[in-house]
């Protein structure tokens, strides 16, 4: 499988990038810290890595059928959760008796999985997602 910048694959980083920018474009307009380029950026990495853990599967993977085929593309995925989960820890601050930036965590957190899921081939989701996400912020 040809995992160069084909239709698809160009469809999964522009997809994931337009939606982490509009989630990201709403927290922006809010004034929020992390706006739409960070949004952007950590959904479009995010389906990168998954892009990427998917080539790896298909291109080093063993489908001889005389084992097992040894590579496991949702290790990657798992690493970028853990990853993000960082990302977000930093931008919690602890201002006296308040706290800080859980929410801006949250939504980096859910532009992470958008780009996964975009990555995956998850469209409708994570295009339903994205509906969702920002109603959030006006209950």
């Amino acid at each position: 499988m040809d995992f160069d910048l084909s239709g698809a694959i160009l469809a999964k980083l522009v997809l994931a990038a337009v939606l982490g920018g509009l989630i990201g474009l709403e927290r922006e307009i809010h004034g929020r810290p992390a706006g739409f380029r960070t949004h952007l950026m950590v959904s479009l990495g995010s389906c990168l890595f998954v892009l990427t853990s998917i080539h790896f599967y298909w291109s080093f993977g063993n489908f001889s059928g005389q084992g097992p085929v040894g590579i496991d593309p949702a290790r990657v995925a798992a690493q970028v959760v853990t990853g993000i989960g960082f990302l977000g820890a930093g931008a919690i601050i602890r201002d006296k008796a308040s706290i800080r930036g859980l929410t801006t965590a949250a939504c980096l957190w859910v532009a992470a999985a958008l780009g996964m899921a975009a990555g995956a081939g998850m469209y409708a989701t994570a295009t339903t997602v994205t509906a969702i996400g920002p109603s959030a912020f006006f209950s």
